[in-house]
């Protein structure tokens, strides 16, 4: 990117961050474990009262406290805790730490859904923060939606495509999107022949004809289905049929919700006009750095409640930064971070997500494209402390591609 940001002196970028980065860590404590529990029970409360109403009826609140409730779970506990992100503050016990929680049975209490935990980890944890904006990011949109955005398509059909992917993308783009990259991995560690299924897209998770597809349906699909709109709704069967089926109509409504929800508030965090993506890999840690904060967009910060409901990625470019602090962390030090970022004279994308949302659909639907970053970044010197990113395991794409 010398063309572009020549002026940066990536070395003294980078050094800023990290000195930011070690005060933040001896900053841990208490505080940030029960803030977590805070949030864990604000979940929990959402839940009860939305199963509390469910039976009654069908109607829109159950299922809007229900969406919220899941969301939560995933985009604040879920994320941040299987990011490392309370592995160092004081006191936090095993089923909150990034190897306890949702590990083996403990999925089932912590973190049911759709998504494999660990295949999570490998596809964003890994891949998604070690190659932010580059053609190997599994969750690159202006990529993922490349046949929306070259279809020779009434707008008015696109945005019924990206509308049909918001309302139901975790069932259709990142369950099977995750399991595939992570049994693709797994093949090419253990040297396995390959299948049919590499040069396809993630859809073929569905298959239950092959062995992949068997393992997806019972590792992701049926766990929490059965769950879901199953096991739940039965519970209410001594208030009658009527309440069992009221209980699932609403549970599948809050299914909707949590996909539109969530899709809300992650995908414009790395799409838009006014972002970039990238060739290569960074050459330092100072380029790494830049390729965070010119690939990420935050929203509204600074309100607890908002935080909440935005599942703490009103902070992304803090987050991406510095992915393994709690979620607490972010409100203190972003203000410290968008002022580092002014000094040396780097892009701080801070805005409104409605505003947000309307640059995703844009890039989704076509009208908008991401900026090109020319070259590499300039470096007084390389920094010894580059980041060393895991290899790119190929990752199944969406049905949207090419």
């Amino acid at each position: 990117m010398t063309g572009t940001f020549k002026h940066l002196d990536t070395r003294a970028f980078a050094h800023d961050l990290d000195a930011l980065r070690s005060r933040a860590e001896r900053e841990l404590g208490p505080g940030d474990l029960e803030h977590l529990r805070r949030v864990e029970r604000w979940g929990h409360a959402l839940s009860l009262a939305g199963y509390a109403t469910a039976w009654i009826a069908p109607n829109p609140i159950s299922p809007l406290l229900l969406g919220m409730a899941n969301t939560s779970r995933w985009t604040i506990v879920a994320h941040h805790v299987l990011h490392k992100g309370y592995d160092k503050v004081p006191g936090t016990p095993a089923r909150l730490t990034s190897s306890g929680f949702a590990a083996g049975n403990r999925r089932l209490i912590d973190w049911l859904d759709w998504i494999l935990p660990e295949a999570w980890k490998l596809e964003h944890n890994m891949l998604h923060h070690f190659h932010t904006g580059e053609t190997t990011d599994p969750d690159l949109v202006e990529e993922n939606a490349s046949l929306v955005r070259n279809a020779k398509w009434p707008l008015a059909v696109k945005l019924g495509v990206v509308g049909f992917y918001a309302l139901t993308w975790k069932f259709t783009y990142y369950a099977p999107n995750t399991f595939q990259t992570m049994r693709r991995a797994k093949r090419r560690k253990t040297r396995a022949p390959s299948c049919a299924s590499d040069s396809e897209t993630y859809m073929a998770a569905w298959d239950f004809r092959t062995n992949e597809g068997r393992a997806f349906w019972q590792q992701c699909v049926l766990p929490y289905g059965l769950t879901r709109f199953a096991a739940i709704p039965l519970c209410f069967a001594p208030l009658g049929p009527l309440a069992v089926f009221n209980v699932w109509l609403n549970s599948l409504g809050a299914e909707l919700v949590a996909n539109l929800h969530s899709f809300l508030v992650i995908a414009p965090n790395h799409a838009g006009e006014d972002l970039y993506r990238f060739e290569g890999s960074p050459r330092d840690r100072g380029e790494f750095y830049l390729r965070q904060v010119l690939g990420s967009a935050n929203y509204e910060t600074g309100n607890a409640v908002r935080d909440f409901l935005y599942g703490y990625l009103n902070y992304q470019i803090e987050h991406h930064l510095f992915p393994d602090l709690p979620a607490s962390a972010y409100p203190r030090i972003q203000p410290e971070v968008k002022a580092i970022c002014e000094r040396h004279g780097v892009p701080y994308v801070q805005e409104s997500l409605r505003s947000r949302i309307v640059k995703l659909v844009d890039i989704m639907a076509g009208r908008t494209s991401m900026r090109r970053a020319e070259g590499r970044t300039a470096s007084t010197s390389p920094s010894p402390q580059a980041p060393a990113p895991p290899s790119a395991a190929a990752h199944a794409r969406s049905p949207l591609d090419h």
